[in-house]
């Protein structure tokens, strides 16, 4: 019987587009060992940290530990009988999904930013590796001084090398930090993966609101699939107004309206032709009253055993009730499916949670059922349907469906770059962000559009489409797609929204943002993403507001020891060259926001810049080399738009020529020590081009 289990488990696990779960990691103290100068530190029976005390010195160790409500804590403290300073190197490690970060707020909050890395973190800044697959963390407390570098990443592990110096060198065991220390029940990132794939695209909701039509999403295909495809835009998505009302039945989403006569699986197929992955919204409200009093049983009741109804969502749908799930929940979703829909908005879920199970506790409580539990099983069944497709819960933040979910609107409707420093230590590592649709208005698209690049998060623009014909399009285009990152802060930057969580089991109205909706007000304005790449390392700072007039490369996790070049990336503008710091200057009101790009100064001709995408050569770039006077890199080039590398070059470095066959070459211009190289190709491809010095 248990073998015929463990293969329809397996079976289902296939079938259903979910791996096969991991054993789930131990919620326990980790083991020390400590031999004369050694220092192992191990967890679920694998070592986290192997180290030696430089110093011939006798090493003592004091350690406390304990658990209060499951949540395990537990923190070793090392130091000389002498009591001098001692140094600790070693090497720590994790899976592949471990990473370098902070995980306690710094002492002055005013210094804070977002940040996140796009491959393995190298900043100063880090006190710590977290480990996503198994929900620990390791760190080391203040004052001791730390370095952490990444030195082998596999496709099974992560090793990093260590060294911490102090008088005393504290080290602080967390496991199940996100699920326990957190406060995320549902998070079981053994169980699920987050999306790590780029999501940018279109929605129409706020071009045309619910007077969307076939002819208007044609159109919208047409254009996306022209201007913004070959940048990275992948997503058509249709919001409200194709469905027939009153909503309820599965043939109420299915069949669609008089607007769309050909049907919504032609539909699909027409965007699909565009090279486009088709997108749907649909909601958990249920408005047709006749069928919610033919079909009684299907709906929580109210005290007179009709269906109860809610503001927002209408008859509220039982999802205790598993004739429920099969009529009218699955069949909406294995329906878009099968017509070839690959990307699902699932919207009123905070109406079905306040105004449906919420305000009807009673109900759940009486039949001693879970009311999170049954609200979770609507979505898994959604989820059972769509497979792997990207499925984003809608709207405002949605704790109880982690792991469900591959993305969660955060905050209300209407974009809000300031929401992106409040749920950052979610992006990635829980879901993937959605701050609402982007609207390429002039005083706000390039600030908008920098913002979502730089954190990773769900990139959907929604303006009419003949906005992307006009120059404000750049925008987007310099920003798409998204890099795969992580977070390199695992506390929010701005708590204000996240400490309020638990509120979200005692809310009985969705009507307006709840204090815990990720909001557009945040005192936080620098965004800092590091590219981490195997030809070099730097980093893009954001500037979306002048709340600093002066950036410490040290605050930033940078060395003070070193000089650093700085471009900004909007104006094309070299900044200089700097140590310690830079004054970045007011912010154009053109573009309103400021992306610089910061690397440290190498004595030789180099590469700072190009203008293909906000991370300043950190998509295309496949490959850059300094040797023997000769710069050599590879760019994958977009089809038909010009190309532009910008090179430093120190006054005791002559050009010579660039080289670069299979394009043809617009020209070479020098201000200053600025060179910028102009190049474009009729195809999209991959070239080899080298600049010569003597």
């Amino acid at each position: 019987m248990k073998k015929y289990l463990l293969i329809l488990s397996l079976i289902n696990g296939v079938i259903f587009g979910q791996p096969a779960q991991s054993p789930v990691p131990p919620n326990s103290f980790s083991k020390m060992e400590l031999k004369k100068n050694f220092v192992e530190i191990s967890y679920n029976g694998s070592s986290v940290l192997k180290g030696n005390f430089s110093e011939n010195e006798e090493i003592v160790c004091r350690e406390v530990s304990g658990s209060d409500n499951e949540i395990v804590n537990q923190l070793f403290i090392f130091t000389a009988k002498s009591r001098k300073p001692v140094t600790l190197t070693g090497i720590i490690e994790g899976t592949k999904e471990s990473f370098p970060c902070e995980v306690d707020r710094k002492i002055n909050d005013d210094d804070d930013f977002v940040r996140n890395s796009s491959g393995l973190s190298r900043s100063l800044l880090n006190r710590a590796l977290y480990d996503r697959k198994f929900d620990f963390v390791l760190s080391v407390d203040y004052p001791a001084n730390v370095k952490i570098e990444p030195v082998e990443s596999s496709e099974s592990k992560n090793i990093f090398r260590i060294k911490i110096t102090g008088t005393e060198i504290p080290i602080r065991f967390r496991p199940r930090f996100y699920q326990k220390h957190r406060g995320l029940k549902y998070f079981e990132p053994w169980n699920y993966k987050v999306w790590d794939k780029s999501v940018a695209g279109w929605c129409s909701w706020f071009a045309y609101f619910d007077k969307i039509d076939e002819e208007k999403i044609h159109h919208a295909a047409d254009v996306i699939s022209e201007k913004l495809k070959p940048f990275g835009a992948e997503y058509i998505q249709i919001d409200d107004g194709y469905q027939k009302n009153p909503i309820g039945m599965p043939e109420t989403w299915l069949n669609g309206n008089k607007k769309f006569p050909s049907g919504m699986k032609n539909l699909a197929q027409y965007i699909s032709g565009k090279g486009l992955i088709p997108g749907i919204w649909t909601n958990v409200s249920f408005a047709d009253k006749e069928a919610a009093f033919k079909y009684k049983n299907y709906f929580v009741p109210d005290a007179e055993s009709n269906p109860a109804y809610g503001r927002w969502v209408g008859y509220i749908m039982d999802g205790s009730n598993k004739a429920t799930l099969e009529k009218l929940i699955s069949p909406v979703y294995s329906g878009f499916k099968e017509m070839g829909w690959n990307y699902f908005k699932l919207d009123a879920l905070r109406h079905l949670r306040y105004e449906g199970y919420n305000s009807y506790s009673e109900y759940f409580k009486n039949k001693n059922l879970d009311r999170v539990e049954v609200f979770r099983d609507i979505v898994k069944s959604v989820r059972k349907e769509t497979k792997e497709s990207f499925l984003l819960a809608c709207w405002g933040i949605r704790p109880e469906l982690i792991g469900l979910v591959d993305g969660c609107r955060i905050g209300g409707d209407g974009f809000g770059w300031e929401s992106l420093a409040q749920y950052n230590s979610f992006n990635n590592v829980i879901w993937k962000n959605d701050p609402d649709h982007i609207e390429l208005s002039e005083r706000e698209a390039y600030r908008s559009c920098s913002a979502v690049s730089l954190t990773g998060s769900l990139f959907m623009l929604t303006d009419n489409p003949e906005k992307y014909y006009t120059p404000v399009a750049e925008a987007a285009i310099r920003s798409i797609p998204v890099l795969s990152m992580r977070p390199t802060q695992i506390y929010d930057v701005d708590p204000s929204r996240s400490n309020q969580l638990s509120r979200v089991d005692y809310e009985m109205s969705g009507d307006g943002a709840r204090v815990f909706d990720a909001s557009r007000a945040t005192p936080y304005d620098l965004f800092l993403l590091e590219l981490n790449r195997n030809f070099g390392n730097w980093v893009v700072l954001g500037r979306m507001g002048e709340s600093r007039n002066y950036i410490d490369f040290s605050k930033i996790g940078l060395d003070k020891e070193k000089e650093f070049l700085v471009f900004e990336f909007w104006s094309k503008k070299f900044i200089g060259k700097f140590l310690n710091g830079f004054v970045p200057g007011g912010i154009d009101k053109k573009f309103n926001c400021q992306i610089f790009s910061i690397r440290e100064y190498l004595k030789h001709p180099q590469l700072i810049a190009t203008n293909r995408h906000i991370s300043c050569g950190g998509l295309e770039i496949a490959n850059l080399h300094w040797d023997k006077n000769e710069l050599e890199g590879k760019s994958d080039l977009v089809a038909n738009d010009p190309y532009s590398i910008y090179i430093y070059e120190p006054e005791n470095f002559s050009f010579s020529e660039f080289l670069c066959e299979g394009v043809k070459f617009i020209g070479s211009s020098k201000e200053g020590q600025m060179r910028e190289i102009k190049i474009v190709s009729e195809q999209a491809k991959q070239i080899d081009w080298k600049i010569v010095y003597k």
